[in-house]
């Protein structure tokens, strides 16, 4: 079974990162909405695709431009029973990415796959 084809139930939340990391605050803030759901017992999935595939990039360096990261956050996931990650696969292929250049593991979803995804969590939230 794959982690697509788990019940609606089993998956409350779904976060979409769709911005990069750097430049504004909106990575920062869907990874703390992740983070307070599942603290307080809710069932969070990510998603990143556009520019929000670069959230997932390891060595980023987000001081140089006076901002703060969240590659510690994104380590902390786990702790926090997130472990449904996803990333577009097609997002990545036009960035030039590819999964070994990731710093967490994510499954990657085509453009079929996306409407699944959507349909099997109660809330969406869109940064």
């Amino acid at each position: 079974m794959s982690d697509l084809e788990t019940s609606q139930q089993d998956n409350q939340i779904l976060v979409i990162f769709r911005k990069a990391p750097a430049g504004s605050a909106w990575a920062r803030e869907a990874l703390d909405l992740a983070l307070v759901g599942a603290a307080f017992g809710q069932k969070v999935s990510l998603l990143f695709m556009g520019d929000g595939v670069f959230q997932l990039l390891e060595q980023q360096n987000p001081k140089l431009i006076g901002q703060k990261g969240t590659q510690a956050m994104m380590q902390a996931l786990p702790m926090y029973e997130i472990d449904n990650l996803y990333v577009e696969g097609h997002s990545l292929v036009e960035r030039g990415l590819d999964l070994e250049q990731l710093a967490v593991n994510c499954q990657v979803l085509n453009a079929d796959e996306m409407p699944k995804l959507l349909q099997q969590h109660q809330q969406v939230f869109n940064f």
